[in-house]
């Protein structure tokens, strides 16, 4: 991975989403066509999600992508 830290900020970013909306990682996963797995990995900094998962994200989320993007990143990537 070339930016851990960012990785991890974002999963940290989808999981608050995620459950502020009260919805499983399965039910997003469901919603987003992506396999559960790939909704842990994601939230827990193992996998880098390409562009087409960060749009299945936003659209099971039901927001916009630019906000899914719209995260703390860590001082050392801004």
């Amino acid at each position: 991975m070339k930016n851990p830290a960012g990785i991890k900020a974002f999963g940290v970013h989808l999981r608050k989403i995620r459950e502020q909306r009260g919805i499983s990682q399965q039910e997003l996963a469901d919603i987003a066509n992506v396999s559960k797995l790939t909704v842990q990995r994601t939230e827990n900094a193992k996998y880098s999600v390409t562009l087409d998962v960060l749009l299945s994200f936003a659209h099971g989320l039901q927001i916009p992508l630019k906000e899914l993007l719209d995260l703390d990143v860590p001082d050392e990537l801004s």
